[in-house]
């Protein structure tokens, strides 16, 4: 196994200054950096990674923070986890999970030890008690969602209100006069979590907008629940139902209970999900969706925390960026009243 003296020999330069390349620790010319990874790659050589950590008081560890809620659409989840993983590889850092059994305190657990470098926070809930702590911890964060006080904070998140808008916009454009809103389920809801506020307020204003009923129905984890629930929301609907269900929990569930009705998707009722395409072509009847974008939120997450490590004087006092939804029509919602 080649030793970072075979890549000194073979670059032409001291042990010293392979060392210095590795760690950062002083400059080093743009042609001698150039020799000695050219070197290290014409060897194979891989650099200790304990070693290179001590030498650069850098863990090259991004800690993951995400509680794990029973019922929560793990799914959707392992979505985010391994695009954040992948790209985070792709900048030579590994990915540490915290969960949330040690709640704030496990920040300053991983911070204070030393195990991270930076952090990316998930599932926020509009006043999470883990800002205040993010506040105070000399690691730079990044938040996948929107705390409710935000200042000084960097967030990043699908813009989940104009997903809502989109949503009543399209079903209003193809004439239905209310939308039943299938809610996320409730280990979500009463999390208080701040996307689910966000997409309520995008359905509200543009069905104000547009003169359409809202019916509020909430998610349920079986069919027999899901048909109740669907059940009775029927029973306030006038015209051709129209569905939005903008958790990937519900989308299955809400298929299969609207079949079990007897309802047609895209001749009886509409129905919008949220879900990848690659599931929504899968179905029967495929399905309308109004994507979140969550490898794209995730990768840019990543980016983000990176750049705050890396080059800490470009990292920006406060940020929010939001990943604009993509709606995607299919067979599942009826053809605007011009086209019957």
């Amino acid at each position: 196994m080649p030793t970072s003296k075979d890549v000194a020999r073979l670059a032409g330069v001291s042990q010293s200054t392979v060392s210095y390349v590795m760690s950062g620790r002083r400059p080093i010319s743009e042609e001698t950096r150039k020799r000695v990874e050219d070197a290290m790659a014409q060897l194979a050589f891989q650099p200790n990674a304990g070693a290179r950590a001590l030498a650069s008081r850098r863990s090259q560890v991004i800690g993951l923070a995400i509680p794990f809620v029973p019922d929560l659409h793990m799914g959707s989840i392992m979505e985010f986890i391994s695009v954040i993983a992948a790209t985070a590889r792709q900048s030579d850092y590994d990915i540490l999970l915290i969960t949330d059994d040690e709640g704030p305190e496990g920040l300053e657990r991983v911070v204070g030890q030393q195990l991270v470098d930076g952090l990316i926070i998930m599932q926020v809930a509009g006043d999470d008690a883990r800002v205040p702590v993010i506040r105070k911890l000399p690691v730079p964060s990044v938040l996948i969602g929107v705390p409710e006080k935000r200042a000084g904070l960097e967030c990043i998140d699908a813009d989940f209100e104009l997903a809502g808008t989109m949503c009543v916009e399209e079903l209003a454009r193809l004439g239905h006069e209310n939308v039943i809103l299938v809610d996320w389920q409730d280990t979500v809801v009463t999390r208080h979590v701040n996307y689910v506020k966000r997409f309520h307020r995008g359905v509200d204003k543009a069905a104000a907008a547009a003169g359409v009923k809202v019916i509020r129905t909430p998610g349920r984890v079986t069919i027999a629940g899901m048909e109740k629930a669907i059940t009775k929301a029927l029973k306030e609907n006038t015209g051709i139902p129209a569905f939005i269900a903008p958790e990937g929990a519900n989308q299955d569930l809400l298929v299969e209970a609207l079949t079990n009705l007897g309802l047609v998707l895209g001749k009886d009722v509409s129905v919008v999900v949220n879900c990848p395409d690659r599931l929504a072509e899968r179905q029967r009847i495929p399905l309308t969706t109004i994507w979140m974008e969550p490898d794209e939120v995730s990768r840019r997450a990543v980016r983000m925390i990176v750049r705050d490590l890396t080059d800490p004087q470009s990292r920006p006092h406060e940020d929010l960026e939001l990943i604009k939804p993509v709606l995607k029509r299919r067979k599942s919602t009826i053809r605007p009243r011009s086209q019957r």
